[in-house]
């Protein structure tokens, strides 16, 4: 009776060992997931994820018209994104891209200006990258930044900074001049998302690299960075090349306001298509494919 007893706690004490490792195993897992909660689920004004969702599908199926009227027609289209680290910029321009094709729709989110770019004229690194006919090109920050982290990290003088504030509205008349459809976007965000955003960063693996030290020492400048977009504001939001602010405290609101916007300030139409009919398959009796197994394949570990 004692030994059969005996067995049974021997069996408990396994299956409690095993439960344990399977919680252990499952650990990191849970507080991975918990660093991955969305932040966008937090907050009681905070846009329902569905009704997100279901917008979002709406425009993108928009933003694919207005591509093909953008080729179709010819048109040079450039849109700035600028704002404060961690405002959503990156987010929003993910979601106008999703559905859209690289080879019309191109991302230009320049490094750090090497020293030979430094030597030339300010604007010269940024034109290589402004769009020919058919094309729609989205600047991940853009020559602003001379008014923004240049200009508050002491990266440029203030005979350059000045400089740039006397050339900028010139430099978008010429492009808009040559026909090239200019759309500004600044996103605005508080100091308090501001340091949640900061701090999810931090703490979630997979977005550690969106958060630099140069991001970090922005928290110490906040009232700097305040007044040089004030500043820039006053000599670069134009009658012909204006400034649009998109509210980001809300990511979800923000993607779907902006791009609602882009939507509305070009003109576009449905470009007809032609009927495209699948051919059938060719075949080849007298063509033999070499044997399976002398290919390599990946395992299948899922």
């Amino acid at each position: 009776m004692g030994h059969k007893k005996d067995k049974n706690k021997d069996h408990e004490s396994k299956s409690r060992k095993k439960h344990d490792q399977t919680e252990d195993e499952k650990a990191p897992e849970k507080a991975f997931s918990s660093g991955l909660q969305d932040p966008e689920d937090e907050g009681h004004d905070k846009l329902p994820r569905t009704f997100y969702e279901q917008e979002l599908a709406k425009l993108q199926l928009d933003l694919v018209r207005l591509q093909e009227w953008i080729k179709y027609k010819g048109l040079r289209v450039v849109v700035l994104f600028e704002g404060r680290d961690a405002a959503g910029k990156g987010g929003a321009i993910k979601r106008i891209t999703e559905s859209l094709n690289p080879r019309v729709c191109r991302v230009v989110a320049l490094g750090v200006p090497t020293e030979r770019e430094k030597s030339q004229w300010y604007f010269q690194r940024y034109v290589p990258h402004l769009p020919a006919g058919g094309e729609l090109a989205l600047f991940d920050r853009s020559w602003y930044n001379r008014t923004g982290v240049e200009r508050v990290m002491g990266f440029c003088t203030e005979a350059e900074y000045w400089d740039f504030l006397r050339s900028c509205p010139n430099f978008e008349n010429m492009l808009i001049r040559s026909g090239i459809i200019l759309i500004k976007y600044w996103f605005s965000v508080s100091d308090k998302e501001q340091e949640k955003r900061f701090l999810q960063r931090i703490n979630d693996p997979t977005r550690r690299w969106k958060i630099s030290p140069m991001d970090v020492e922005s928290r110490t400048k906040w009232v700097e960075y305040s007044k040089a977009k004030d500043e820039m504001f006053a000599y670069t939001d134009t009658k012909q090349s204006p400034w649009y602010v998109v509210e980001a405290d809300d990511k979800r609101r923000a993607r779907l306001n902006c791009i609602h916007h882009l939507l509305s300030m070009i003109p576009y139409e449905e470009v007809p298509r032609e009927t495209i009919i699948l051919p059938p398959l060719e075949k080849d009796k007298a063509y033999v494919r070499p044997p399976m197994a002398e290919q390599t394949f990946v395992p299948n570990k899922y």
